[in-house]
């Protein structure tokens, strides 16, 4: 055997789970088809300053792992605790459907009704008869209100717009289930100097070839070869593959003898979201002293959500976050549309003199060939154990990933939980997220 682990996949789970092995004494290496580390974390500075393309917040400092290693990791990082799609809090700008800013008294009865309604789903929730949408659930809490007309309409907008954010779906497709994981324990914060600053310290000291994109894992005996598109192989013990959940369900991976059926089902039952990111970057700040600004009514059908990237970069940069059918729609467009599309949107909001941007940067994760989507969610009619079900090893090939954390999906700490628990089956003993401070010795 060439190594004893074979890692697919230089995102946070595998360079985890690669970390890990490595400072247990295994001989690891991590194949990454892509031509750098990161996976959907993926900091870039074309706009002039670093912006995160993929992931951006750790949701919830409290007990999270990423917490305590970006001190260990000397990662600075900014409290903007907006990330989870919350509705008050922090300072949030509310624009009615006309365009215009929502009055303080006006804002404050939308943000009790959200209150009122999610303190109703609580109930329409858990009664939910599977497979059951969170679309049905929010008009079932809406019936017992009996809010109806514009009151209810506005409701409805809000939560299908949290779950194109939090799922990248649209609500119709989220099992009532969809959100039962998205508390977030104590504030967020995001990075000035990039999410990709953990990539690149877990990946310090490792065997990580870049470009290196993987055909076949064919399990034999005592023995799994992992077979690249170049003709190249590795043979090892035992193998995990870190690929998103849109790949694997893609097949663009092929496993000899398949993943057990379990697995398999599991795979196929759960859903792989699409969330984009426009950021633009202008010559001043007009907007105001807010941290997010939201738009109602159907011009905020897409354009619904702008984040003040300024407080994290120091430069004027705004962030247009767009989720589920929205996110698929500007995937299509030429940059020149989007771009437009977006400008008109906000000189609905601050009139005519708003600017055009200097600077661009647009994501396409759905049309990434090694992401097929942004993160896991919970299709209709799946259940929150798909995700570790997922995760189950099928002999000496385990998944891992954020689809495979049933706590916490579609987040980072989920991913780097997952490879540390797919890490510690090998090892046979737990690993602790503190532990890969540790310098590996090569």
């Amino acid at each position: 055997m060439d190594v004893d682990v074979v890692v697919v996949g230089a995102g946070v789970a595998g360079l985890a789970a690669a970390r890990a092995l490595a400072l247990g004494g295994q001989r690891v290496v991590v194949l990454e088809a892509r031509d750098r580390i990161g996976g959907r974390t993926w900091t870039d500075s074309e706009l002039g300053v670093p912006v995160d393309l993929g992931a951006s917040w750790i949701h919830g400092i409290d007990g999270n792992p990423l917490w305590s290693l970006a001190s260990s990791f000397g990662i600075e990082t900014v409290e903007f605790t907006v990330g989870s799609f919350q509705f008050d809090g922090r300072p949030i700008a509310w624009h009615g459907p006309s365009g215009a800013r929502l009055s303080p008294a006006a804002a404050a009865a939308f943000v009790a009704d959200l209150h009122t309604v999610d303190a109703a789903l609580l109930d329409v929730v858990a009664a939910a008869p599977p497979p059951a949408t969170h679309a049905v659930a929010v008009d079932t809490a809406l019936r017992t209100l009996r809010w109806e007309g514009d009151r209810a309409a506005r409701v409805r907008e809000y939560a299908a717009h949290r779950s194109e954010d939090l799922c990248g779906a649209p609500i119709t497709l989220l099992d009532a289930h969809g959100l039962d994981d998205e508390h977030v324990a104590g504030d967020e914060v995001v990075f000035p100097g990039g999410y990709a600053q953990y990539a690149h310290a877990l990946a310090s000291g490792l065997d990580v070839r870049t470009s290196a994109v993987v055909r076949t894992v064919t399990s034999s005996g005592s023995s799994v070869t992992v077979e690249l598109t170049d003709g190249s192989s590795v043979s090892a013990a035992h193998v995990v593959v870190t690929a998103p959940l849109g790949v694997l369900q893609a097949g663009a991976i092929t496993f000899e003898p398949p993943l057990d059926p379990e697995v398999v089902d599991a795979m196929g039952r759960l859903g792989m979201g699409v969330y984009d990111k426009v950021f633009l970057r202008f010559p001043e700040r007009f907007w105001g002293d807010d941290w997010v600004v939201r738009q109602q009514g159907s011009a905020g059908v897409d354009w619904h959500s702008w984040y003040d990237m300024s407080r994290v970069t120091g430069e004027p940069v705004l962030a247009a976050l767009v989720g589920g059918a929205g996110a698929r729609r500007i995937e299509t467009l030429p940059d020149a549309l989007v771009v437009d599309e977006a400008v008109t949107a906000l000189r609905r909001m601050f009139g005519s003199a708003v600017p055009e941007p200097d600077a661009v940067r647009i994501t396409r994760w759905a049309a990434d060939p090694f992401a097929r989507g942004s993160y896991s969610y919970l299709h209709v009619g799946a259940s929150p154990d798909d995700h570790d079900r997922l995760g189950t090893p099928s002999g000496r090939v385990q998944l891992a990933g954020e689809a495979t954390w049933g706590d916490d999906p579609a987040t980072v700490h989920g991913a780097l939980r997952s490879g540390l628990r797919a890490a510690g089956r090998l090892l046979g003993t737990e690993v602790d997220a503190d532990s890969l401070a540790a310098p590996v010795d090569r």
